[in-house]
């Protein structure tokens, strides 16, 4: 099995799957997590940390954010380029973003604070957040109350992301307090290709030995395949937000 660092870093090998397979998140929720931070007629500036291909940025943008794309990846970073254009990407991580003091309104993270480690991560949070300022983490999570939607957890295998949000979301650290928490249920729509490319996009799938990842691919081809109506799955997800206010 493959080091959790390797993990971390490996989704720029299926960046165009990653795209396809990985939902979208809803404005709703992404709303929510700026709400602090929101007034009429005013655009935060936002850090987009561990943006990937920009799934969180476009719906940032789309809210009418200034937003600047981080992500260790620099071939995600490539992709986000080509698909949110005009949006300032560099190559950093949570624990150390490319920004100057006080200069953002919030720092967001979605589907990355998994792999981050949560103290330094605050701190530096903490760093670049003017006062008022907002952390705001989101993950997209398919619900496993569902028995079939286990049952593909189980093929794929499941992630640490998804240990997290089990174990009841992430803890906060200084220089923040408490989190607060909100949940969206939602189904997305997915093809056959579009269902398989959620499965390889994840970190697991991508670092396996290469018979163990046909297999994977193979058995979750066959789950669509018994679940498909009219050449779609209505894949259930559930949206978990956490916001967090800097109060020095």
């Amino acid at each position: 099995m493959a080091s959790r660092e390797e993990m971390s870093t490996s989704f720029g090998r299926e960046a165009a799957r990653y795209e396809s397979g990985r939902p979208d998140y809803p404005a709703d929720a992404v709303a929510w997590l700026l709400e602090p931070v929101a007034a009429p007629g005013r655009r935060p500036r936002v850090a987009d940390v561990g943006a990937g291909t920009g799934k969180l940025t476009r719906v940032l943008r789309e809210l009418e954010a200034e937003v600047v794309a981080v992500d260790p990846d620099a071939d995600m970073l490539a992709e986000l380029r080509r698909r949110v254009r005009g949006t300032p990407a560099f190559v950093g991580t949570a624990e150390r973003m490319p920004l100057s003091d006080a200069s953002v309104d919030a720092v967001v993270g979605g589907q990355a604070w998994h792999w981050v480690d949560p103290v330094a991560g605050a701190v530096e949070a903490g760093r670049v957040l003017r006062e008022g300022g907002v952390l705001g983490l989101v993950w997209n999570v398919r619900d496993e109350r569902v028995a079939w939607v286990h049952d593909l957890t189980g093929i794929m295998h499941g992630s640490s992301a998804e240990q997290l949000i089990a174990e009841g979301g992430p803890t906060p650290h200084p220089p923040f307090e408490a989190f607060e928490t909100r949940v969206w249920e939602w189904h997305r729509p997915l093809t056959r290709e579009a269902f398989i490319d959620m499965a390889a996009s994840r970190s697991y799938v991508i670092t396996a030995e290469e018979t163990a990842r046909r297999r994977i691919l193979d058995e979750v081809g066959a789950l669509f395949d018994e679940r498909a109506e009219n050449g779609i799955v209505e894949l259930p997800y559930r949206t978990e937000a956490f916001r967090a206010v800097l109060r020095r």
